[in-house]
């Protein structure tokens, strides 16, 4: 049991800050709010406003997942501490490629990352950080099933650590540098987030599982529906959802734009803590049941208390297909046919992926099994590619002792290691060449272009683990195994049952091989040696603080058209392998951005040499190298994606001054705070349309920035003319200092 007494803490002075916020809001509180504010490093003095004011929290630990720990734990060493203020862990799961199985791809990429791995490890023992192996899982199922716990509030470096909502806390993605502050054990600055409740009635049965109540809802608020609110569930409906149900929901909140997804506790958390060896702490949460939970006039007046509500009736929702390209393009699986032939999919479909963080638990796969099974009963094999991603050493030990891996197995399935392989981009694909038009269906949480194989062409669809193993045994995204028979090879007609499956397994979780590694006691004596001529590692050297003088003259490096995510500013897949090395992994910058001006992608024009389609991260080296500062322009939610700090510290590394777009996704404006970048958004959206490939871009008003202040951009085109224009920003008084210090790390370096 981790952190016991560190939870129960947390637990005992609930009660009394609950109540003096409640004093203060002179009314009753949602979970959401009870959790936040009996986080707060001060006692309120006044009500903060919703998506305005700023509020100072202590969360109760940190998470980092490989691929963002690096630049994280780099930051934290230039930090100036001797250990972390808080419990914090890395788990190893973003590095391991799959390709051929779980032990070859995991021996392989203990080779293969070995310098990063044992960076990791030293860092963690020299700080008091808890380590686990690769192998030992995907970061957030291990959360659940050994720290999440009801009450709480964590921040993890990766979009998807919402997760820990299903056991009632709230988790929330951050940067690196958010991660540095909290273990540094300075406050955390989140601004007060908008409550949207979304309530749960009815049951689900059938075909219908907890996957699409969030795809139903990614469908309803699209990819920025989200954006700087927490979804909080409520209802009888929440009820009659596993704990893992509930953390696949949660987990998927980051493809709204949500700040994090929260469930009340209730006796299937219950259930699942005792199962996974935490009774102790169900013993603690009894006498603090009512702050788990909303008020009670809460649920009785809902519209008093959230900014919106949203019901759902689980007895009515259908199963359902998103896709391609973007998580929110959702219908329900009876419309798919239609979709099929109205935007031309590729109907036969060439793999089926299952697992991840987000669709791996004990019952997500006994329901995968169930079907399985009577497609083998019936003479039955998959028609495609069947891969299967187990969430943790532990699921995959008892799926294996419960006969459930065998069974995927027989069907045609290849099993990966305990990572997120195809999911993140770290997949070795082998049966499409790049731009080959192709399907896949997938049971993971994203599915924009290039996300899951680098391939551009790729249509990635999502759907429940049940539903993409019926459809790996039909062949076909039009088949809809509700309705439809799957022909045998003697030309019967053969259909599929509702699958069934046990929420938790009957005998006890098997624990496999343990993959964790406490730090010792006293780590000073550690040593981190970073090579100088390491390709994936690198120290950091502190970005020049603000000169005083407003930024004049800056070239326009790139004007992005339409979705540019960080997949698209920095990608994955490949390019993991250089987190740890600013100046690498540079070179992948903007790479999947659309031009604007050209509709190239990835390529700009230099507008000093006059070269066209030079990739952009080749202009930047140049206009730096020149003393050239330069922006970037973006579309609606620029950043929108994983957490990866890399998309704002690279083009700070680069030279950046300011990025100017639409609007912003959360995690990726406040990234860009953090490294000294001004994130600047539009008061005209229409002004977008203004900024020409050659404008020099004059950014004033700078020495009275300041919380809601304007800024002046004027932007000087290439014929004489120019253009001025308001923007505004959304930085506190705190965000301020960290663009004039060059960075929130350099002013935290600064303060000892």
């Amino acid at each position: 049991m981790f952190d016991l007494e560190m939870i129960r803490k947390t637990i005992s002075e609930m009660p009394q800050k609950t109540a003096e916020a409640r004093t203060v809001f002179n009314r009753p509180l949602t979970l959401a709010e009870k959790i936040l504010f009996s986080h707060l490093c001060e006692p309120l003095s006044s009500m903060p406003k919703r998506q305005d004011d700023y509020i100072y929290l202590n969360p109760d630990r940190v998470a980092m997942q490989d691929a963002t720990a690096q630049m994280a734990l780099l930051q934290f060493m230039s930090a100036g501490k001797k250990t972390a203020a808080v419990p914090s862990t890395v788990h190893c799961d973003h590095l391991i490629q799959a390709q051929k199985g779980a032990l070859e791809d995991l021996n392989e990429a203990k080779v293969t990352n070995k310098e990063v791995y044992d960076f990791l490890h030293s860092v963690s023992k020299k700080y008091g950080l808890g380590f686990w192996n690769p192998g030992a899982g995907i970061i957030h199922q291990v959360i659940l099933e050994n720290y999440a716990f009801p009450g709480g509030l964590m921040v993890g470096t990766d979009s998807h650590t919402p997760n820990g909502g299903g056991l009632g806390m709230l988790a929330i993605g951050v940067g690196g540098a958010d991660a540095v502050d909290v273990m540094a054990g300075m406050p955390w600055e989140l601004q007060c987030p908008g409550i949207i409740g979304v309530r749960l009635t009815g049951e689900m049965s059938g075909w219908t599982s907890p996957k699409d109540v969030i795809l139903k809802l990614a469908g309803i608020l699209t990819v920025k529906g989200g954006t700087g609110k927490i979804i909080e569930y409520f209802g009888p409906g929440t009820s009659s959802i596993s704990c893992t149900g509930k953390g696949t929901i949660t987990n998927m909140g980051a493809e709204i734009g949500a700040t994090t997804s929260v469930f009340p506790y209730d006796s299937r958390m219950e259930d699942y803590l005792k199962i996974t060896g935490r009774d102790e702490l169900v013993s603690v949460l009894e006498s603090a049941k009512d702050q788990l939970v909303s008020d009670p006039e809460v649920e009785e007046n809902p519209e008093k208390f959230y900014d919106e509500i949203i019901e759902i009736n689980l007895s009515e929702l259908e199963p359902h297909i998103v896709g391609p390209f973007t998580p929110d393009l959702a219908r329900p699986i009876s419309q798919m046919k239609k979709d099929i032939v109205k935007n031309d999919y590729v109907d036969d479909f060439s793999v089926a992926l299952i697992g991840s963080c987000t669709n791996s638990s004990y019952e997500d796969i006994d329901r995968s099994a169930n079907i399985a099974q009577q497609a083998l009963d019936k003479g039955l094999n998959a028609k495609t590619y069947f891969m299967i991603t187990p969430g943790s050493e532990q699921v995959r030990a008892t799926i294996e002792r419960d006969g459930q891996l065998k069974v995927l197995e027989d069907l045609g399935g290849t099993v990966l290691a305990n990572a997120c392989g195809p999911c993140i981009g770290q997949w070795k694909r082998l049966d499409k060449e790049d731009g080959e038009s192709n399907s896949i269906l997938t049971s993971f949480n994203r599915n924009f272009a290039r996300r899951n194989d680098g391939n551009s062409a790729t249509q990635a669809f999502i759907a429940s683990p049940e539903i993409v193993t019926a459809l790996a045994i039909g062949g076909k995204l039009s088949y809809n195994p509700m309705t439809d028979p799957v022909p045998s090879e003697n030309g019967e007609d053969i259909y599929l049952d509702a699958p069934s499956g046990d929420e938790l397994p009957s005998n006890g979780f098997n624990k496999g091989e343990s993959g964790f590694s406490a730090p010792p006691e006293d780590g000073s004596s550690v040593d981190i040696i970073i090579d100088q001529d390491s390709e994936r590692l690198q120290f950091l050297d502190p970005f020049q603080p603000w000169d005083g003088n407003d930024l004049e003259g800056l070239a326009v490096l790139v004007k992005a058209k339409g979705k540019c995510t960080t997949d698209h500013i920095s990608p994955a897949g490949p390019w993991l392998r250089f987190r740890g090395h600013l100046d690498n992994i540079s070179n992948n910058m903007f790479i999947g951005a659309v031009n604007a001006f050209t509709g190239e992608i990835g390529k700009g024009l230099n507008i000093f040499s006059g070269e066209k389609g030079v990739d952009y991260s080749k202009i930047a080296r140049d206009y730096k190298a020149n003393g050239i500062g330069w922006v970037a322009v973006g579309d609606e939610n620029y950043g929108e994606g994983s957490s990866r700090e890399h998309a704002a510290m690279e083009p700070r590394f680069l030279g950046c001054r300011a990025i100017l777009a639409k609007s912003f996704a959360r995690i990726a404006e406040t990234n860009l705070k953090k490294q000294g970048i001004l994130p600047l958004t539009f008061n005209q959206k229409s002004e977008y349309d203004l900024i020409q490939e050659k404008d020099r871009i004059t950014i004033g008003d700078l020495t009275s920035l300041a919380p809601d202040s304007s800024v002046t951009v004027t932007l000087a085109h290439q014929d004489g003319t120019e253009d001025t224009i308001q923007t505004s920003h959304t930085m506190s008084e705190v965000q301020t200092a960290w663009f004039h210090a060059g960075s929130a790390l350099n002013l935290i370096a600064s303060q000892g």
